[in-house]
């Protein structure tokens, strides 16, 4: 499906984007996602996990969580075929005794991302000024520093680059203390391609992309939630 579908079925249905749903409308418009598998079955899992690659990481889908991990619903470092096959049934038993009622698409798995630093970016549709692009450091920087910058769509390449180098945090991109500089081609597509997407589907009301892994070698979603 395109985005345009994606986005049209989500709303008959009543909800907001399901995680492997919004990491197909990001790529879509060239923000780099991780490599990603949705399991039905524990034999699924266990074949899918083989294909992304060990370690993996497994997570619920489900428009009735939204806390993952408060709910029993993520495993970390699944190492082998019966590991994942193990961590699904964990997994869909866990959300259906924490969460009443739950409607469970599926188990998401994700190669384990190592290595970076973690930033944060988004979009917001503010009334009065329309979608605001925002970019800053992720985990713990933007919850105590708030060490966040917005720019107002749209955002060409060379404001993206502006917008990342307007935070206190760039120097760690940049590469401090001698380390090497992280890929901020790849977190401009980031910027860029939220830009376009807010301009292009009126529906998508905010978007937290929360981490996102800037390394030398390219900046990955590591996990996404697109509100309609």
């Amino acid at each position: 499906m395109n985005p345009q579908e994606l986005l049209a079925r989500a709303k008959e249905e009543g909800r907001s984007l399901l995680e492997p749903e919004a990491y197909a409308v990001l790529a879509a418009y060239g923000i780099p996602v991780l490599d990603y598998r949705l399991a039905t079955s524990p034999e699924e899992a266990s074949r899918m996990a083989e294909e992304i690659g060990f370690p993996a990481a497994m997570k619920v889908v489900s428009p009735d969580v939204i806390h993952k991990s408060d709910s029993g619903g993520v495993k970390l470092g699944i190492g082998s075929p019966a590991a994942a096959a193990e961590a699904f049934a964990e997994i869909n038993d866990a959300v259906a005794e924490s969460v009443e009622d739950a409607r469970i698409e599926g188990v998401l798995i994700v190669p384990m991302a190592a290595g970076g630093i973690e930033v944060i970016a988004g979009m917001v549709r503010d009334p009065q000024f329309g979608p605001a692009v925002m970019f800053g450091l992720g985990g713990i920087f933007v919850e105590i520093l708030k060490d966040v910058a917005f720019e107002i769509a749209p955002v060409s390449r060379e404001e993206a680059g502006r917008l990342i180098k307007s935070i206190k945090g760039y120097p760690l991109l940049a590469g401090a203390r001698g380390s090497k500089p992280c890929d901020l081609e790849s977190l401009g597509s980031v910027i860029t391609g939220l830009s376009r997407l807010a301009l292009e589907l009126d529906e998508v009301k905010e978007i937290d992309l929360n981490p996102v892994l800037a390394s030398p070698d390219g900046a990955r979603v590591l996990d996404a939630r697109i509100l309609l």
